[in-house]
């Protein structure tokens, strides 16, 4: 009997020493991830971002100005970090914030498909909007994403400037009517 309380101290003593050991070569410590809201857009074109647009003039004598007049030189990038619970997802709206269209005329943006040079949750184009001072969704659903960054990345932004519908539109033409006008784009949480 003598020889197993020999043996039970000594299994006991082993034991405590390897507990207190392991707990000497055990450290922890905390790592704190955090990712960024993200909520960035640009516009891009290969000859800057001031465009012109107008109807050509006719070359003989009883002929309208021909319309429409169009251009798509422009590309709308953006970059988007969402919340899942506090800011699920974006849109990109447009306005006019300064100048008008001229009487007689209207102008319109659509937005294409993404190009595909980005990852994640890119935007879905809306139909063509005719714009006005009213800021109204171009691109919906934007998640975390980005378009990738320059011409031929992101969505190829196609202005259209066109005579009015309507009766009596061409009649309101006025060349003294020409302005410039600010278009803005703004990436903003739903």
């Amino acid at each position: 009997m003598k020889n197993y309380k020999v043996l039970f101290t000594v299994a006991v003593a082993v034991v405590s020493f390897n507990t207190y050991a392991q707990d000497d070569n055990t450290e922890a410590h905390n790592v704190v991830i955090g990712i960024p809201e993200v909520a960035i857009l640009d516009l891009e074109s290969a000859a800057g971002t001031t465009i012109t647009l107008g109807p050509t003039a006719p070359t003989e004598a009883g002929l309208a100005v021909a319309f429409p007049s169009q251009n798509n030189s422009i590309w709308l990038n953006y970059s988007s970090i969402v919340g899942s619970t506090t800011e699920p997802s974006r849109n990109v709206t447009v306005q006019i914030t300064s100048g008008t269209v001229p009487s007689g005329t209207t102008l319109e943006v659509v937005a294409s498909a993404d190009a595909g040079s980005g990852d994640g949750a890119v935007g879905a184009p809306a139909a063509a909007v005719t714009l006005s001072n009213a800021a109204q969704n171009i691109i919906t659903g934007i998640g975390s994403a980005y378009t990738g960054d320059g011409v031929s990345k992101g969505h190829n932004l196609a202005y259209t400037l066109d005579l009015a519908s309507g009766a009596g539109s061409y009649a309101l033409l006025d060349f003294d009517d020409s302005n410039t006008l600010e278009i803005t784009y703004t990436l903003s949480d739903n």
